[in-house]
């Protein structure tokens, strides 16, 4: 599958009629909602783990140094917790940009913090885009990230944002938090 998504999922049609979407985040959309949203909640799905896994040719690395930026991977028992927005239909054409990068719209039930869910949308990029790095050590990816920039900003700065709202939200994620503690042994020399 080709790195740009874009016209993948403008084919999705599943919430099409709906005046509003939630849609989960797990990265970058925790800390920075460059979008309109009419509700934001604290939220979780469950049998996906997040992992920096995927490459990032367009924001956070180039063509031809590619940062790492989070997806999630089937993983049974696993509950990601993040945070869900609640988004008008016209939301998805910038959204399916931003995410452009390999990630597929799919439909999830999304289980909000304090009770109560709904049906909604995640991006995913799967091991099929051609962006996909796949698995490596925590301090392999450590080393990606350090070394990575591209045009919204050092790869460091999304791991460390990441890191940062996971703790304001209160969530563990022992593999973002041993990234980051590689990171820090890097810069430390």
């Amino acid at each position: 599958m080709s790195h740009n998504t874009m016209a993948i999922n403008q084919r999705m049609d599943r919430f099409d009629g709906c005046d509003t979407v939630w849609l989960f985040g797990y990265g970058s959309l925790i800390f920075k909602a460059d979008f309109p949203y009419i509700e934001r909640r604290a939220a979780a799905i469950s049998g996906w783990a997040r992992r920096f896994w995927q490459g990032s040719h367009d924001h956070r690395g180039t063509e031809t140094a590619p940062g790492r930026v989070v997806t999630l991977v089937p993983h049974e028992g696993a509950v990601c917790h993040g945070m869900a927005y609640l988004v008008t239909p016209e939301e998805f054409a910038h959204l399916d940009h931003r995410e452009k990068n390999g990630y597929l719209r799919l439909a999830v039930e999304i289980a909000f913090d304090g009770g109560g869910g709904a049906n909604g949308l995640v991006y995913i990029a799967t091991h099929e885009n051609a962006a996909f790095l796949g698995p490596a050590s925590e301090r392999e990816i450590a080393r990606q990230i350090a070394a990575a920039r591209g045009p919204s900003g050092p790869n460091s700065e999304y791991l460390l944002e990441l890191a940062h709202a996971l703790r304001a939200l209160g969530r563990e994620d022992a593999h973002v938090f041993e990234i980051e503690r590689q990171l820090a042994q890097l810069a430390d020399g």
